[in-house]
């Protein structure tokens, strides 16, 4: 994922592909997260196109950090979301910003 600019204006709506692009997965992918868990919620449009929000951009980091970075199995991940989603939130907030700091310093690094 890219790093973040203080001065970046987001969009309100994200489609499917933008989606499947930030996370490097196919967008069959991004369908059936959709559809195991009830905290991806995208509008659709009078096309039926998906239309994701930051909030669901958010959502589906934390299921692909359980999922992809931490090995969970889906059940695993609903669980743990289910018994204590501060906390994996809060992880996988502390994850998104080391990873933007280590970007940073390796961006600096190479300035020099």
């Amino acid at each position: 994922m890219s790093t973040e600019h203080p001065n970046k204006v987001e969009k309100l709506y994200y489609s499917i592909g933008e989606v499947a692009k930030m996370f490097e997965v196919n967008t069959s992918l991004i369908r059936f997260w959709e559809k195991e868990f009830d905290i991806i919620k995208p509008k659709k449009n009078k096309k039926g196109n998906r239309l994701f929000t930051q909030r669901d951009l958010d959502n589906f980091h934390i299921i692909y950090h359980l999922v992809k970075e931490k090995g969970y199995t889906l059940s695993g991940a609903k669980e743990r979301l289910a018994k204590n989603p501060e906390s994996v939130e809060l992880n996988s907030e502390v994850i998104k910003t080391l990873k933007n700091i280590r970007a940073f310093l390796i961006d600096v690094k190479d300035k020099l």
